[in-house]
C-alpha cells in the first residue's frame, strides 16, 4: 500500500517526514522548488507501507468570480451577490497542483496532515478535490495532531480518521460571501469615491470587507468618544496620617461628588470634629491568581501588550516556531489542560535553561506541575506550550519562545501569596478606608516578568484607636476621556463582539492599517480622515444595522459555528447571509451622498456632482439559459457593447470561446425560471421580444427553447446547434434528423407558462 500525505506547509511536511522515518526519509523535488517530496517506509494499519509526503502552501484553490464578471467595468456591482463563482487553482499554485497530481496517480490511499482548525480542514478537502479528480477510488484519511512532536505525529498516525466536512463547508460558505460582499461594497465604493474627490482618491482603493469595517467601526467609536467628551469638575476629601516618615493614604468611601459646596459642607462638617476613629481592622490572605493556559487572543494581546510586537508578526513567529517542533499549534481556544498531556515532562526539558531553568527546578522539587485550570474548550487543541526547550532563536523568535516559556511555567505553579490589612474609620460620620499588602510568597511571579505586584505598607492600627489626621482637606480634578484603543484592545473588542476569528483577528487589523484607515500613534490607534468619513457616512445612513457595527459579522460567525457543528445547512446560510448583504447593499447604493458628505466633512474637500448608481436589476445579467456543450459551464444571454445585438456567451471565456448570436430582429431575451420538458432542465425557456414578431397569430413576447426541440426556431434565429448542444446528446439527434427531413412543415413551438 502507498499513500500520499500532504502538509499545509513545506517545514511541516519536512518535521513530520523526519518523526515517522526517524530520520531516514529520502527527499527529492516536486515541480515547485518551495514544496519538497519525502519518502519513507511507516506502519499504517498495522501494515509496513510506502509513504509519499509532500506539502502546499496554505490554499491551494481560491473563490473567484467568472471571468465574465472579473473586470470592474463588467457590470453593476450589485449583480455580483449573485454571479457564478468557482474555485480554481491560482497560477502560482499551479506547480504545487501538478506535482499532487503525479503522485497520487502512484498511490492508493491519501493523508491529509493539514493544520488541524477550520483554515486546515477546508485546505484539506481541496486537496482531495485535486487528488480524487485524478483517482476517483482513492482511500482518505485525515491525521489530527496539536504539535509535531514524535510523540503526537506517531499518536495522529495511528488514530487516523475521517476529515470533517461540515467544518470545511463553513469555509467555503465564509470564502464565498466575503468575496462576494467585498467585491460589491469595494467596486460601488471605489469607482464612485475616485470621482467624486478626484484630488484626493482618484488613485485610492476604498476597499470593505465585513469584518475590516466593524474593526475600523471599533477605533472611530473611540476616537469619537474622546472628540465628544465633555470634561467635568469633581471634589472629593483627602485625608491621610503620617507616623514618622510612614504615610497611610485613607480613600473616601463616597469617592467624589460633582457639587463643590455639598464636599466642602461635608468637609466643613468634618473640620468641626476631626477625630478619625478606627472602627474595624481587618487581616486576611490575599492571593494573585497566576495565568490561565494560554490560548490564542490572549497571546496575541499580551505579546503585544507586554513585547510590543504586532499581532501579525507574533502569530507568523508562533506559526513558525510550531512548524519547527518548539511550541504547540498557536490557534487554539482552549485555556485548560487534557489530563493525559504529560506537563511533568514538560517542565523537566526547561530545567537546564539559565534564565528560567531554577524555576522549572523548583517546581519539580515542589510537587510537580498543578495548573490553574480555564473554562474554554475547542475540543480540538490544548493550550499554547513549549514542546522542547530551544537555545538557539535570535531576536523576537527567541522573545516569543521566551514568553511562552514564561506563561507556561507560570500558569503551572503556584499562586502569589500575600497578607492585606483592611482599616475603616470614621471622622464625624464619614467613612474612609487604607489597604496594606504584605507579600509572603511571590511564587509564579518568580518566573512570570511580565506582571508586578507591589507591597504597600502602612501604620498599624488597632479597632478604636483615634488619631488626628496629618491631611484632610478638598481635591479638585476632572473627569478624564477614555484611551484610544491599543492592539491587544482592539482585539478584545472583536473577540467580545465575534468578529473573525482568533485565526483571523491579526490580518483584519493589519488590513485597516494597510489600506490607511487607521494609523499608530504610539502604541493607539488613531482613525484617518478616509476611515472617519466612511465610518460616519455608514452610520448616518441609517441602516437598522450599520455595515460599520458587528452586528451582522457576529451573527454571520455564529451562523459558521452551526455549520461546523452541523446544526444549520450550508446552502441554507449562504443562501440567508447573500441575501442580507444584498439588501443592505441597495439601500447603501441609494444613499451613497451621505458618505459624500461625511467624506467632504473629514478631507476637507469639495465633492464632484456624481450621479447615483443605478441598483435595479431583474437578475438577467447572470442567469444562466444553459449549459456549455463545448466546456460544461454556463452559458448566459449578454448584450453587444453597443447594444445592437444579443448573444449566449459562456461563463468559460476566455478558456472557452463558445457563443451563439441572435440576429437583430430580437429586441429582448428573459430568461425564465421554467426548463423545456423535452429537453431537460439544463435548457431554460427563453422569453424574447420580436421586432418585428416574425410569427403572425403568435404571442411576442414568447417562450421558447433553443435547445434544438423546435427546428422551426432553430431556422428562425440561425441558431448553430453545435453551440447550444452537445453533438452525441441524446435529446440532440432526433430534432436535427427531422430539422432536415421536415424542414418546409415546421410551425413555430409556442410553451406556454
Amino acid at each position: 500500500m502507498k499513500y500520499l500525505n500532504v502538509a499545509e506547509k513545506n517545514d511541516a511536511a519536512k518535521n513530520i517526514a523526519s518523526i515517522l522515518s526517524r530520520g531516514n526519509s529520502n527527499r527529492r523535488e516536486g515541480f515547485s522548488p518551495y514544496n519538497k517530496i519525502y519518502e519513507f517506509n511507516a506502519q499504517v494499519f498495522g501494515t509496513n507501507c510506502q509513504m509519499v509526503m509532500t506539502s502546499v502552501s496554505g490554499h491551494l484553490l481560491n473563490y473567484e468570480f467568472v471571468s465574465s464578471y472579473r473586470s470592474w467595468q463588467s457590470c453593476n456591482p450589485l449583480v455580483l451577490f449573485d454571479a457564478p463563482v468557482v474555485k480554481s487553482c491560482p497560477k502560482d499554485y499551479e506547480k504545487i497542483k501538478k506535482t499532487l497530481e503525479r503522485e497520487i496517480r502512484s498511490c492508493q490511499g491519501l493523508i491529509i496532515w493539514t493544520d488541524c482548525d477550520r483554515e486546515g480542514e477546508n485546505i484539506g478537502f481541496e486537496i482531495i478535490k485535486v487528488c480524487t479528480d485524478i483517482k476517483p477510488q482513492l482511500q482518505i484519511y485525515r491525521a489530527k495532531f496539536s504539535e509535531i512532536t514524535a510523540a503526537s505525529v506517531f499518536r495522529a498516525l495511528s488514530t487516523l480518521c475521517q476529515p470533517n466536512k461540515h467544518v470545511s463547508d463553513a469555509v467555503d460558505v465564509r470564502q464565498e460571501l466575503d468575496l462576494r460582499t467585498g467585491a460589491a461594497f469595494t467596486r460601488l465604493q471605489t469607482l464612485r469615491l475616485q470621482q467624486v474627490f478626484p484630488q484626493k482618491l482618484a488613485e485610492k482603493l476604498i476597499s470593505y470587507g465585513s469584518c475590516q469595517f466593524p474593526t475600523l467601526g471599533f477605533v472611530v467609536e473611540r476616537y469619537q468618544a474622546i472628540e465628544d467628551f465633555i470634561p467635568e469638575a469633581f471634589w472629593k476629601i483627602k485625608m491621610n496620617h503620617a507616623v514618622k516618615e510612614l504615610i497611610t493614604d485613607f480613600l473616601w468611601k463616597r469617592e467624589r461628588l460633582f457639587d463643590k459646596n455639598s464636599c466642602q459642607a461635608i468637609l466643613d462638617h468634618c473640620k468641626e470634629q476631626p477625630l478619625a476613629k478606627v472602627e474595624s481592622v481587618e487581616s486576611k490572605p490575599k492571593s494573585k491568581w497566576r495565568p490561565l493556559p494560554l490560548d490564542t487572543v490572549e497571546m496575541e494581546k499580551n505579546i503585544s501588550r507586554k513585547l510590543r510586537i504586532n499581532a501579525k508578526e507574533a502569530m507568523k513567529i508562533a506559526e513558525k516556531l510550531y512548524t519547527q517542533g518548539f511550541i504547540s499549534y498557536p490557534r487554539t481556544e482552549t485555556n485548560s489542560f487534557p489530563k493525559e498531556l504529560n506537563l511533568a515532562n514538560l517542565v523537566e526539558q526547561q530545567q537546564n535553561d539559565n534564565q528560567w531553568g531554577p524555576f522549572a527546578r523548583r517546581v519539580m522539587a515542589e510537587g510537580g506541575p498543578t495548573p490553574r485550570q480555564g473554562k474554554k474548550s475547542d475540543q480540538a487543541h490544548p493550550p499554547i506550550h513549549p514542546t522542547k526547550y530551544a537555545d538557539n532563536l535570535q531576536g523576537n523568535e527567541k522573545r516569543v519562545y521566551e514568553y511562552i516559556v514564561r506563561h507556561f511555567l507560570a500558569c503551572v505553579h503556584k499562586d502569589a501569596q500575600g497578607f492585606e490589612t483592611v482599616v475603616n474609620v470614621d471622622i464625624a460620620g464619614e467613612k474612609f478606608t487604607a489597604k496594606g499588602l504584605i507579600i509572603l510568597e511571590k511564587n509564579y511571579l518568580d518566573v512570570y516578568i511580565y506582571e508586578k505586584w507591589n507591597a504597600k505598607e502602612i501604620n498599624n492600627y488597632e479597632q478604636g484607636d483615634t488619631f488626628d489626621p496629618t491631611v484632610l482637606e478638598l481635591v479638585e480634578s476632572k473627569t478624564a476621556p477614555p484611551k484610544l484603543l491599543t492592539e491587544a484592545d482592539l482585539i478584545a473588542l472583536m473577540e467580545k463582539h465575534g468578529i473573525g476569528t482568533d485565526a483571523t483577528h491579526a490580518e483584519h487589523i493589519d488590513t485597516i492599517k494597510s489600506r490607511e484607515y487607521v494609523g499608530l500613534h504610539d502604541i493607539y490607534f488613531v482613525p484617518g480622515n478616509l476611515g472617519m468619513g466612511l465610518v460616519e457616512g455608514y452610520n448616518d445612513i441609517g441602516l437598522e444595522v450599520s455595515l460599520a457595527k458587528p452586528t451582522l459579522r457576529a451573527d454571520f460567525e455564529k451562523d459558521l459555528k452551526l455549520i461546523c457543528d452541523g446544526l444549520k445547512n450550508p446552502e441554507v446560510v449562504r443562501r440567508e447571509q447573500v441575501e442580507k448583504y444584498k439588501a443592505v447593499f441597495m439601500t447603501v447604493a441609494e444613499k451613497m451622498r451621505l458618505i459624500d458628505n461625511s467624506l467632504a466633512n473629514r478631507l476637507d474637500d469639495r465633492p464632484q456632482n456624481v450621479p447615483d448608481a443605478v441598483v435595479a436589476g431583474n437578475g438577467q445579467d447572470f442567469k444562466p439559459a444553459l449549459k456549455c456543450p463545448k466546456c460544461g459551464q454556463d452559458m448566459i444571454v449578454r448584450t453587444k457593447k453597443n447594444g445592437s445585438s444579443k448573444f449566449l456567451s459562456c461563463l468559460g471565456y476566455p478558456d472557452c470561446k463558445n457563443s451563439a448570436w441572435f440576429p437583430s430582429m430580437v429586441k429582448n431575451i428573459d430568461v425564465t425560471d421554467e426548463y423545456c420538458p423535452e429537453c431537460g432542465p439544463d435548457f431554460k425557456l427563453l422569453r424574447i421580444t420580436f421586432r418585428p414578431n416574425p410569427f403572425p397569430g403568435e404571442p411576442n413576447p414568447n417562450n421558447v427553447c433553443i435547445g434544438g426541440c423546435d427546428p422551426n426556431v432553430i431556422e428562425m434565429l440561425n441558431i448553430n446547434l453545435a453551440s447550444v448542444r452537445r453533438a452525441n446528446g441524446a435529446a440532440f439527434t432526433e430534432p436535427v434528423r427531422n430539422f432536415v427531413n421536415q424542414r418546409s412543415k415546421f410551425q413555430l413551438k409556442v410553451v406556454t407558462l
